[in-house]
């Protein structure tokens, strides 16, 4: 059989186990594969045995991360309706980075930008892309700040960073030969851009972004907001008001396939003003001019750091599509509510001790009189049993629990039978 003949039986066994998984409510938890028999050879395995090596041992061998019992870092819960668009879209050779060449892409990710930039408050100019992920969403945003700033013929060396900002944007300024400083310092010569955070990953906190704002004002100075994981909430009526001050960001981003429900990997990034972004990442050659005969064209490679580019927004505007956007802010609600409900369920027992209060859906909580040790033991013992996924973090250099929420499936029912193993 050629590379590019088909073969009815393995399109079938994939297909069945598409169906499965689509089925499945939960999926199997899974657990870890610590290698897999070889298999590139010369002659190849053939559709038989590989199939059944990706469908027995490859796909097993990981972590379901929308399983309601996953509750590590941040996790993800893809709709169903996305994970089929994104299905669609992974056998159909189209390029989501040109107009000329996915117009009908390119127009269906808009909409879904311009609902998130309309959540924000943001102008009619606003506009972006959708990009890998937040470390990609955050360096294209700060390139676009600082190409702004050299534009009015400053300095731009600096950036003025919120305390507990994610770890991708002092890795993206070490990217960029920028020097990180804190919000005391915006002040400082060269200081050409402030980092929000709407959402921090470890304890789902977020910023004053009405006062970063008006610190940006006073300074003359881009505001982004790194909102990865929290600005999803920016759906939810009852947490819109922790982000007031976002319609002030000339950037933001956030990651559907954490708490909006599309599969990996989706970031979207908006700016305020499109045309700055696009004045700073719109690649030039002979062969991408045709690109812009149509000089008003909307190429979605022209707003970050890519060029060549799938649709990943495409599976997120499927589900807005299928479902309506108040379907997603009733999910998002359901997850805050379990939280809060979390939070009192933690209260109650004697043994565990809240360390804060959630803003978002991150509780961080401590077992009175375990050490380190003790909550690897207690997690590493979770994940072998496959009961559940859960990881402990630090703050302020003591050992603590955490769960992190944004599966709209997952229970209070879920969040106790975790913590019953804390007795």
């Amino acid at each position: 059989m050629s590379l590019h003949d088909r073969d009815e039986r393995l399109e079938a066994a994939i297909l069945a186990a598409v169906r499965e998984r689509l089925a499945a409510d939960p999926p199997a938890l899974g657990g870890t594969a610590d290698a897999i028999p070889p298999a590139i050879t010369a002659a190849g395995l053939g559709a038989e045995r590989a199939a059944a090596l990706l469908l027995d041992t490859v796909i097993p061998g990981a972590f379901q991360i929308d399983h309601p019992r996953y509750l590590a870092f941040i996790p993800s819960a893809q709709a169903p309706a996305a994970a089929l668009a994104d299905t669609l879209l992974a056998v159909n050779s189209i390029y989501g980075g040109s107009w000329l060449e996915g117009s009908g892409l390119v127009a269906a990710e808009n909409q879904a930008l311009r609902w998130l930039a309309d959540l924000a408050g943001l102008p009619a100019a606003a506009g972006g892309t959708f990009v890998q992920g937040g470390t990609n969403g955050n360096l294209s945003a700060l390139h676009a700040a600082r190409a702004a700033a050299r534009a009015r013929g400053e300095r731009a060396t600096r950036v003025a960073v919120s305390a507990d900002a994610h770890s991708s944007i002092e890795q993206m300024l070490r990217v960029m030969d920028a020097e990180p400083v804190g919000l005391d310092a915006v002040d400082a010569d060269g200081v050409f851009a402030v980092v929000a955070t709407a959402g921090t990953t470890n304890l789902g906190r977020v910023d004053d972004l009405a006062a970063v704002a008006a610190l940006c004002r006073e300074h003359g100075l881009w505001m982004h907001v790194d909102g990865a994981y929290g600005l999803a909430a920016l759906c939810a009526p009852s947490a819109r008001h922790r982000f007031d001050g976002i319609e002030h960001a000339d950037s933001f981003i956030v990651d559907p396939h954490k708490w909006l429900f599309s599969p990996f990997d989706c970031c979207a990034l908006v700016y305020r003003d499109a045309a700055l972004g696009r004045a700073a990442h719109r690649q030039h050659a002979s062969y991408l001019e045709a690109l812009y005969a149509d000089d008003a064209a909307f190429n979605p490679s022209d707003y970050g750091v890519h060029l060549t580019r799938r649709a990943r927004g495409l599976p997120f505007w499927f589900a807005l599509a299928v479902h309506g956007t108040d379907a997603f802010a009733e999910a998002v609600e359901t997850t805050l509510a379990v939280t809060r409900a979390g939070a009192d369920e933690i209260r109650a027992r004697e043994e565990l001790e809240l360390v804060l209060e959630p803003e978002l859906s991150v509780l961080a909580f401590r077992r009175r009189g375990w050490v380190a040790a003790d909550y690897d033991r207690w997690a590493d013992a979770l994940r072998a049993s496959g009961t559940a996924f859960v990881m402990p973090t630090t703050v302020a250099g003591e050992t603590i629990a955490r769960l992190a929420l944004v599966n709209p499936r997952t229970t209070l029912d879920d969040l106790r039978a975790v913590l019953d193993t804390m007795r």
